[in-house]
């Protein structure tokens, strides 16, 4: 009777919740690969920062816009009934900048990832995210640079490591030029590893 059940739940789709705090760019590429998908569905964009381009993003795609406040998200409820009225099943940080609260990490063990726009745990921690990464990467003369999608915990860029892909880093490189190579490799992989990662699940 079990194996019957769970291969009933094979077939549902799993819902997906994106945190992020920014333009959203990653969100969206999260949205187009998953519109027409037979394994999920984002349900929810959460958002700590008013006027943050993903809110135009969920808007134009007809998803709901949770924003989110500190003070109930790292002293209350994390907002977990939230997510579990949704029957959320996987938690994406896609440039979101808050530290996740222990309650989320508590609810959804190795159900929450993050992108990061480095080699973990090289260029990891509080305060490195976006242009300071790339920034220091520079600064540092490092030859290669690449992505980290990792699970989270209650520690900034430490879960383990689930992908990670490099790119060469170049003599004429700006922040910004590396920050759009970054930004492509993020685009090309980040939806592929989180499809492998609900069907891990």
């Amino acid at each position: 009777m079990e194996n019957s059940k769970s291969s009933l739940a094979d077939f549902e789709k799993k819902n997906l919740v994106i945190f992020a705090s920014g333009a959203g760019s990653n969100a969206q590429q999260i949205i187009n690969y998953f519109r027409n998908s037979t394994v999920a569905k984002v349900v929810l964009i959460a958002c700590n920062k008013a006027g943050a381009g993903v809110i135009s993003i969920a808007q134009e795609e007809k998803i709901p816009v949770l924003m989110i406040e500190k003070e109930r998200f790292f002293k209350g409820d994390a907002y977990l009934p939230e997510f579990q009225n949704r029957k959320v099943d996987l938690i994406i940080l896609a440039g979101f900048l808050w530290k996740v609260p222990q309650k989320l990490i508590d609810a959804y063990p190795r159900r929450i990832v993050n992108i990061h726009p480095a080699l973990l745990p090289k260029y990891g921690g509080k305060g490195m995210y976006g242009q300071y990464v790339h920034e220091a990467i520079l600064n540092a003369g490092e030859m290669e640079s690449g992505i980290t999608i990792h699970f989270v915990d209650e520690h900034y860029d430490n879960g383990d490591i689930i992908f990670q892909t490099a790119c060469p880093v170049l003599d004429s490189d700006t922040s910004e030029t590396l920050a759009q190579r970054i930004h492509q490799l993020e685009h090309l992989h980040y939806p592929l590893v989180i499809e492998q990662t609900l069907k891990d699940l």
